[in-house]
Parts: C-alpha cells; sequence; structure tokens
C-alpha cells in the first residue's frame, strides 16, 4: 500500500499540472480513521478507493485501435512517473522479473522432477536452454547503467486499463498490486507477448500461435506517442526484444511450475502449465522470424515520432 499511495499520489500531481482530472484518471484511495489506507479485520486486509463511473474494461482486443490505446495508456503511465523517487518503492515480489533466476529455478526444477514429467519435456527443455543468453541481455543493461530503474507495473494486461465510455480512449491504469522497481522493457513486453498474440495463452494448436506485427505496431505507435521522450535510447533499442524475453521467461515459469507438480498457476487439467509453456515457445520462436520486421517497425515509429532524436 505504501507503493500504491506514492505512485498514485505522484501521479495526482503530474496529472494537475498536464491539466487533467486526478479523480478520474488514477486510483484514489480512501484512509482509514487511523490515517492508514488499509484496514485490517478479521484476518482481512481491507481497503478503499473511488470508483470512477462512466468506464469499461477489455478482455480481448478485437482490432489494432483498442491495443495502440492500451499501448499509449501504458506509455503515459510510465512517462508521468519517470521522476519518481525510486528509493522509496519496496521490491514487492523480489527477482520477479530476473530471468536468469527464473533459469535457475528451472534447472532445479528438472534436477528435482518431483512428479516425474522431466522426460516428457525434454523438447522444451532444450528450447530453453538453445537461448540462454538471451535471460541475461536486460538485467546486464541495467547494471551496466545502459537503461535505468523505473515504476513498472508488471501487469500490463488490456484489463488492467479503464477505457472512457465516450471517447473509447483509455483512462486510468488499475491494478497497481505490483508496482514496483524494474525496467520499462518489462511492462512493454509482457503488453506484447499478451495482447500481439494471436491465440490464447492455453491455445492446444500451436499453428494458430502467432506474433501479429499489425497489433505490434499498433502498441509501439501508442507506447511511443505518449512514453517516448521520456525514454533513453536503449529502452527504445530493445523494444522488440523485450518481447521475446518476456514471453520466453513466462514459458520457463509456466514449464517450471509444470515440473514442480503445478503449485503456483491455477489450472483446469494436468497438462495445462505445459500447454502454456508451448505456447509461450511457439510465440518466441515466432517473434525470432519476425525480429528484423519488429525492429523496422520500431524505428520508423521511434523516427516518426520522435524526430528530433537519432536513435538507430
Amino acid at each position: 500500500m505504501d507503493n500504491i499511495v506514492g505512485v498514485t499520489s505522484f501521479l495526482r500531481e503530474k496529472i494537475r499540472e498536464n491539466g487533467g482530472n486526478p479523480d478520474r484518471e488514477t486510483l484514489s484511495f480512501i484512509p482509514a480513521k487511523n490515517g492508514k489506507y488499509y484496514h485490517y479485520r478479521q484476518e482481512k486486509c481491507w481497503r478503499i478507493y473511488r470508483y470512477i463511473d462512466d468506464s469499461y474494461t477489455i478482455n480481448i482486443i478485437k482490432n489494432p485501435g483498442v491495443f495502440e490505446n492500451a499501448g499509449r495508456s501504458f506509455g503515459l503511465f510510465q512517462k508521468n512517473l519517470s521522476g519518481y523517487p525510486m528509493e522509496s518503492l519496496y521490491e514487492i515480489i523480489k527477482d520477479f522479473h530476473n530471468t536468469p533466476k527464473r533459469l535457475e529455478n528451472l534447472k532445479n526444477s528438472i534436477d528435482a522432477d518431483v512428479v516425474g514429467r522431466v522426460a516428457d519435456v525434454q523438447d522444451e527443455i532444450d528450447f530453453v536452454f538453445a537461448r540462454v543468453k538471451d535471460t541475461k541481455r536486460v538485467l546486464k543493461l541495467y547494471r551496466d547503467g545502459l537503461i535505468p530503474l523505473r515504476v513498472t507495473h508488471n501487469d500490463t494486461k488490456l484489463n488492467n486499463v479503464l477505457f472512457d465510455n465516450t471517447t473509447k480512449k483509455g483512462i486510468c491504469i488499475v491494478d497497481l498490486d505490483t508496482v514496483m522497481p524494474g525496467s520499462s522493457l518489462y511492462d512493454f513486453g509482457d503488453s506484447i507477448r499478451f495482447g500481439a498474440n494471436t491465440a490464447a495463452e492455453d491455445e492446444t494448436d500451436l499453428s494458430k500461435v502467432t506474433l501479429s506485427l499489425e497489433y505490434f505496431k499498433a502498441y509501439v505507435d501508442g507506447y511511443l506517442e505518449a512514453a517516448g521522450d521520456s525514454l533513453t535510447d536503449n529502452e527504445i533499442k530493445y523494444l522488440a526484444f523485450s518481447a521475446k524475453l518476456l514471453t520466453f521467461e513466462c514459458g520457463i515459469r509456466f514449464l517450471a511450475d509444470f515440473l514442480d507438480g503445478d503449485v503456483y498457476f491455477k489450472t483446469e487439467y494436468p497438462e495445462h502449465n505445459l500447454v502454456r509453456a508451448r505456447t509461450q515457445f511457439k510465440l518466441v520462436a515466432d517473434i525470432e522470424a519476425k525480429y528484423d520486421a519488429m525492429m523496422s517497425i520500431v524505428e520508423e515509429s521511434a523516427n516518426t515520432i520522435l524526430k528530433n532524436r537519432k536513435i538507430f
């Protein structure tokens, strides 16, 4: 709650400065009588925030314009939080997007093989370990001082954007429970993983799983239009790679959970996590095949929107 209240308070000031409506464009929390923004009762924790009316959420992307609006909303969220005092932000989930750590966890799951599933997933294991170098790239950029630490949302799904009933544009980012320090690339990449996939996350027919370049371009355009001038050159250069990395990381997590006996993600049938892992890895392979095209899309968008900067 300290993270959430700090971030929303910071956003309210930015929104006011920009002539917006802070009661509509960010969440507004109401304190309890003791001044805290939560109340603990009967072993449950409660909180209250003001309802934002005349708005709606979307679970399925039906056209690229919707995804472009989502990109614009998350881009503005990122831009408005640039300059936030990072030293005041807690790490809610340790190593959440530490991809090398996720890989280490997978190795431990393979070695333990607690439910005897390793023999059935050798192709998936081989796929992962053929791409070990990819896991370290974003962390190395940060540790080398080439990208900054940012406020990140860490759950940038479409249904975490409130859209205005009249304008149909995104107005507010919700579900801030995983707000913490990270890289802007994590939020961008996870949006693409979820939104530019042509199939469901648990699609069993892998022939349906591809990356939509049309949707990728829509999100890039919206995101850079809103956040572009607050991002560093390296953050923009690695947008396409972040889509691959976050998809790969998610696949690693699904595969590890399958090997652990499905103890983290909720499943509906025994192979559910394996199906999810396979969809992620198929999407990774498709991203690799379309990587040059993705880079060209980012370059063209950056050159069009950020005309005064020579990034590529």
